[in-house]
């Protein structure tokens, strides 16, 4: 059974990803890799808030620079 903690992960993540529908490139490119960057971040550090927060922005700013 899900527990409370990946119920709200999942619940974010979808809020956040149905926003993306009027988004360009660049922009959609952002949003994934700070989803990604905090995902990495939270495993590489184990769960820490900083490290989430710290792998988003790299995420984000990477994904920024990406072009298609």
């Amino acid at each position: 059974m899900i527990n409370g903690k990946k119920m709200w992960v999942a619940a974010i993540a979808m809020a956040t990803l149905s926003g993306c529908a009027n988004m360009d490139a660049q922009q959609k490119n952002t949003a994934i890799g700070a989803a990604m960057g905090g995902v990495a971040g939270a495993v590489l550090t184990g769960g820490s808030s900083i490290g989430t927060v710290g792998g988003a922005v790299v995420g984000g700013v990477i994904g920024n620079q990406v072009r298609r």
